[in-house]
């Protein structure tokens, strides 16, 4: 009896060969629809939109959000006007104006007018103090005194203006008052130590101090160079005479020396 005959085993290159061809088929179909995928999201960057919604643009600065011109301020932002300086009795014309180029004892100018001319701002500023009781005795004759009714306001041109011998202070001015040039401060008469004198206003040009230091207030540069200057329209700034009597001083608050 002759042995069964048995049939060959399948050569096993080829159960291989059909593998890698299944596998091929499956990766390059994975591929073409990853090209399409790919090419959808390009064409919609293209027409102008972006997959994200926010425009990758929005992360960088541009000239156009950031104007030049915002880093430096404008030259009108920054200039400051002239001050503007007007004479301080008015009217001129009808109220017999009339100074001299000096003064007894410290420098001021007495400012001769008739009774009840208007002594006005003479520049813009704020009203720092006020008198409005004439508190004068020729027994005593106190400096701190003897101005009678006054007004002093600060500039803004940082210069102290001082008027007194006043008949009355304007009822809306007081300590804190903002003032315009050529605003009614008060009447011109002769209260304090004016009253056995001619009508006049005391005016006393100095730099600020703290309040009731007298002996600055009532002056510390002639004004008449100023006045000149304000009655004929012009505007001739103290400023920088009173920060040379300041420096030339050497203190804010020297001690008093005339008429203590």
């Amino acid at each position: 009896m002759s042995a069964p005959r048995l049939r060959p085993p399948t050569p096993p290159g080829r159960a291989l060969v059909a593998l890698v061809a299944i596998a091929l088929g499956l990766a390059l179909g994975a591929c073409s629809g990853g090209q399409r995928a790919g090419g959808t999201a390009s064409g919609s960057g293209s027409g102008g939109g972006t997959t994200s919604g926010a425009p990758a643009s929005s992360d960088m600065p541009t000239t156009s959000g950031a104007p030049a011109s915002s880093a430096a301020p404008s030259t009108s932002a920054t200039t400051r006007q002239p001050a503007r300086y007007v004479f301080p009795v008015q009217p001129i014309s009808s109220c017999n104006v009339r100074y001299g180029h000096f003064h007894h004892d410290y420098p001021a100018t007495d400012i001769f007018s008739k009774k009840g001319c208007r002594f006005v701002a003479p520049t813009d500023g704020v009203v720092t103090e006020v008198s409005r009781t004439d508190r004068w005795d020729p027994a005593t004759d106190l400096g701190a005194v003897r101005g009678g009714r006054s007004v002093a306001m600060l500039g803004d041109d940082g210069v102290r203006y001082y008027g007194s011998h006043l008949l009355r202070v304007d009822d809306g001015v007081g300590p804190g008052t903002r003032v315009r040039a050529g605003q009614l401060l008060g009447l011109i008469d002769n209260s304090g130590d004016a009253r056995f004198t001619a009508t006049h206003l005391h005016f006393g040009i100095s730099w600020p101090t703290r309040d009731g230091v007298w002996w600055v207030r009532r002056g510390m540069i002639y004004p008449w160079p100023y006045l000149d200057s304000w009655r004929a329209g012009g505007s001739r700034s103290p400023a920088a005479a009173v920060q040379a009597a300041l420096a030339e001083a050497g203190r804010r608050v020297p001690p008093c020396t005339s008429g203590c």
